[in-house]
């Protein structure tokens, strides 16, 4: 997965590292620090702190999903 956070949107409320503090940390007061590359183990946390950005700065782009095989659908 891969995690993009919009700095210039961020407000620095910080519900991102309190929900997933492995991949996101507040540097100071207002500063954001995170891992664009998370580790697997925490896709649900991520996951979470995404949705619960109250600015939704937060895209969590899961790309297995896009290089999943399409399956072809009968005629």
């Amino acid at each position: 997965m891969r995690v993009v956070v919009d700095l210039s949107r961020c407000e620095g409320y910080a519900q991102c590292a309190f929900l997933a503090p492995e991949a996101f940390r507040m540097h100071g007061e207002e500063a954001l620090m995170y891992d664009s590359n998370p580790d697997d183990a925490q896709r649900d946390l991520v996951l979470r702190a995404a949705a619960a950005c109250p600015v939704q700065a937060i895209l969590v782009d899961r790309l297995e999903e896009r290089n999943a095989p399409v399956e072809a659908s009968a005629p």
